[in-house]
């Protein structure tokens, strides 16, 4: 894809779900990935994946939760590719309880982990991105940001908080020719909605005009999109991902 070849992509919770496939998809239009995440392991099937696809990618262990490890990161990322591109901002975690039972630290555990790593991430690459007057950030949010939902109060606030993080960082930052956009996916199939009931998932499903579960192929062809030249003149928008599920 054009404006992808090339470049260099940062994927965060590249090990697996919605980050694996976005870094797999990327580095099939030709992009050299910098896979993070917290396990290695996995990052570096990711990378032998890749590599048999003859693709270009390499693991980097990073925590997102951590900033000293981001920073960290993004120091060897560029000793490695010279630059870095494209920032695909993924790695989320949820901690679901209703509000009347929810922990503080399962809501802070979220933000830290959802919501602050985008503006550490953000601007640890910000500086080779001006440097270079050019770059994609891609934010994933979540359809749950946009509509809410019981018992995740923690997830849509973080969620949410990309939203408006992402359209105030693209202001910022358009005049150097960087945009910001984010990604909302509605129900999509990953480990975590494989462990649902099969019950849980036809009612889901029925909610959903589309009539099915999207794919972590379905957000990864979005993220790829946004990162190409072809959308050059898009930035501040939520590129919902979700079979209509929310119009």
């Amino acid at each position: 894809m054009a404006g992808v070849e090339g470049r260099v992509a940062l994927v965060t919770g590249a090990s697996q779900g919605i980050g694996r496939a976005c870094a797999l998809v990327l580095a099939a239009a030709g992009a050299k990935v910098a896979l993070c995440a917290r396990n290695q392991e996995k990052l570096q099937q990711v990378a032998a994946e890749i590599a048999a696809q003859g693709g270009e990618s390499e693991a980097f262990k990073m925590d997102v939760a951590n900033e000293e490890e981001i920073k960290a990161g993004v120091k060897a990322i560029l000793a490695r590719f010279d630059k870095i591109d494209i920032l695909v901002n993924n790695a989320g975690v949820t901690r679901d309880q209703l509000m009347m039972r929810m922990k503080r630290e399962d809501w802070d555990q979220v933000i830290a982990t959802n919501l602050t790593p985008a503006f550490v991430c953000c601007q640890a690459v910000l500086k080779p991105m001006l440097k270079q007057r050019s770059g994609r950030i891609i934010n994933i949010s979540s359809v749950v940001g946009q509509t809410g939902n019981a018992g995740q109060a923690n997830y849509a606030a973080s969620k949410a908080g990309i939203i408006g993080f992402s359209k105030a960082l693209a202001r910022e930052l358009a005049s150097r020719a960087i945009t910001v956009n984010v990604i909302a996916p509605g129900l999509i199939e990953t480990d975590m909605t494989k462990a649902m009931t099969e019950k849980a998932q036809v009612d889901w499903a029925s909610q959903i005009p589309l009539g099915r579960l999207g794919t972590t192929a379905d957000v990864a062809a979005a993220v790829c999109f946004l990162a190409s030249d072809e959308a050059s003149y898009i930035t501040g928008q939520v590129l919902a991902v979700n079979g209509g599920m929310y119009m």
